[in-house]
């Protein structure tokens, strides 16, 4: 989970399992964490720069956020999505590819939703693939994944939702539910 402090930076609310929690701007990262991503400019900036994103670990199943993101991706906006899973040959229609090799074209961002030990495979491939991003979904921080895209040039961007972050620059969160655009206190009165 993550929310938003007073400068509009988002920052990971306390878990139970890691104990991070917001900081203040100009503070250290969380204990155990010695990495900082991109500023929220800098994360705009790699979302309008990037015309495709590829999606590893997509899912089929419409429980899993990575079928949300895949949704929300190929039908609010206008990137080339490739879905990557070596088990799955279709989802929403979109031809799945086995692998990052296997793209027909060489994706910008590398979409990440994965088990956090094969966080570093995956970071390889994007480096072999030619990603210019390596993009971790909500939950997912790997300091070794990152450190091996970072020494081939991927930009790094760990524990953020693409869709969120995309939707939050582009006016959309209300779109998909996360902010309905509707502040009341009002109790709904029942009919009799």
């Amino acid at each position: 989970m993550s929310t938003e402090t007073a400068t509009g930076e988002a920052c990971a609310l306390p878990s139970p399992t890691d104990g991070a929690a917001c900081a203040l701007p100009g503070a250290a990262p969380a204990p155990g964490r010695t990495w900082i991503g991109p500023s929220q400019q800098e994360r705009f900036a790699l979302l309008r720069r990037a015309t495709s994103i590829a999606i590893v670990g997509a899912s089929n199943n419409p429980a899993r956020a990575s079928f949300f993101v895949a949704t929300y991706l190929l039908s609010s906006t206008a990137y080339d999505v490739y879905l990557v899973n070596p088990r799955e040959s279709e989802i929403l229609g979109q031809p799945v590819y086995a692998s990052l090799a296997d793209l027909p074209v060489r994706p910008d961002i590398v979409d990440v939703f994965r088990r956090h030990d094969d966080l570093p495979g995956v970071a390889q491939e994007a480096v072999e693939a030619g990603a210019s991003t390596l993009w971790l979904q909500l939950g997912s921080w790997n300091e070794e994944a990152a450190a091996l895209a970072e020494s081939s040039g991927l930009a790094v961007v760990m524990d953020r939702c693409i869709k969120i972050e995309h939707a939050r620059f582009h006016g959309g969160l209300h779109l998909a539910g996360f902010d309905t655009g509707v502040i009341s206190s009002r109790r709904q009165l029942l009919a009799r």
